[in-house]
């Protein structure tokens, strides 16, 4: 057990962290460079555990108890005792070795010293250090305390005490650990691609509108949210740049290639919930117009057919597919590991390899490959792994 933390960054991120660490009875430095930042962190712990008093998940003892395991700290060498650091700042890759290279002047040679980063390379991280077999990758998703996953990434200088020590102390923490490889998006942030790439490719097509398209997603997948409602949830900023930072990590793949109607949105300032409007218009929810409605939608005509709502799910799901399928076959991570990333990291309704075998790893292949003969674009092409478990008659489970 690891009984001090030390956490870099008092936003949103890193206090949840906070929260969770000392929730599971961890004494916790939070550290952050500005004291108002480590105010609004303590409000904001107090209001949620008040909150959670309320609803009678916890008494005030409890509360007490959390509180007092967690120390907001305005200098770094205040996490000397640290025996785990998680850094949760700004996704700027020099902004991160700095502090990581300050940070090992002041901890002892065994802590392990983390990211909470969800695209950056934890090789390039870890080279930073002095150190570099103690670094690793230890993603948590927002809201920290709330979602059960948490991706756990070695980098290739990591070592295996490194790695089991990460995951064992996670686990304690009750979340649900998925190793990655160390690729761009890891597990959750790849996979999940076509997800909104797909929708958007749809929509630009003409097959259907946004409002068709996420009841789609929810009517025929059980998708607690479409596409669209997500990434204006997200912020269509926010979203447009993780899908460009992939797409350039993976050496222009066109299986991620941006979308133009997302850049423009993001360009226009349709950023979603955050700015009012997005692909919907949250200052007027039943307005009919360019952002879509609300309410629901009739399906627009794509040339002589008619995209059924089955059809446009369909499409948008084996695609989702074959992006968790290509994830296990250059070994991203095991089988459950993936399904578990997309059911506790983003609330899918089921594992997507799960989802496979369900509708049959033929079914997969035939619907690949029916779209690559339909665009002959490389972004339609069906993983490897599909097709021979197609010929051998396997399954993933």
């Amino acid at each position: 057990m690891i009984k001090n933390i030390g956490i870099i960054g008092a936003g949103t991120m890193g206090s949840g962290i906070a929260q969770v660490a000392a929730t599971a009875g961890c004494k916790v430095s939070l550290f952050d460079v500005h004291e108002k930042a480590l105010d609004k962190a303590k409000a904001a712990l107090e209001k949620i555990l008040n909150r959670l008093i309320e609803k009678g998940r916890i008494d005030a003892d409890e509360k007490d108890r959390i509180e007092k395991n967690i120390h907001y700290v305005t200098k770094l060498e205040a996490l000397a005792d640290a025996q785990l650091t998680i850094e949760a700042i700004v996704e700027n890759l020099e902004v991160k070795k700095k502090v990581f290279q300050e940070l090992e002047t002041h901890v002892s040679d065994t802590a392990i010293i983390a990211s909470n980063t969800s695209s950056l390379s934890i090789a390039s991280i870890a080279a930073s250090l002095k150190r570099p077999e103690r670094c690793i990758g230890i993603h948590f998703f927002n809201p920290a305390p709330l979602m059960k996953l948490v991706e756990v990434v070695p980098a290739v200088q990591t070592n295996t005490t490194t790695l089991e020590l990460s995951v064992a102390e996670i686990t304690r923490w009750k979340k649900v650990v998925a190793v990655a490889k160390d690729t761009p998006g890891f597990i959750v942030n790849r996979v999940a691609r076509p997800f909104y790439g797909e929708a958007l490719r749809i929509y630009e097509e003409g097959v259907a509108n946004f409002a068709t398209i996420d009841d789609a997603m929810k009517t025929q997948g059980g998708f607690r949210m479409g596409p669209f409602e997500l990434m204006d949830f997200i912020g269509n900023d926010v979203n447009y740049v993780v899908t460009e930072t992939v797409f350039h990590a993976f050496y222009e793949d066109p299986r991620y290639k941006p979308s133009f109607t997302q850049q423009r949105y993001s360009q226009a300032g349709y950023l979603g919930r955050k700015t009012g409007k997005g692909y919907y218009d949250y200052t007027n929810p039943k307005a009919d117009n360019a952002f879509g409605n609300l309410k629901g939608a009739e399906v627009v005509m794509a040339n002589t057919s008619e995209y059924h709502a089955e059809k446009i799910f369909e499409r948008i799901l084996v695609m989702l597919i074959n992006e968790a399928a290509d994830a296990l076959f250059w070994n991203i991570a095991s089988a459950q590991d993936i399904d578990n990333a997309m059911t506790k990291g983003v609330n899918y309704p089921k594992g997507l390899l799960a989802w496979a075998d369900q509708k049959g790893i033929s079914w997969c292949v035939h619907a690949m490959d029916r779209l690559y003969d339909e665009y002959r674009e490389d972004r339609y092409r069906c993983s490897p792994l599909l097709r021979r478990m197609h010929q051998k008659k396997q399954t993933f489970y």
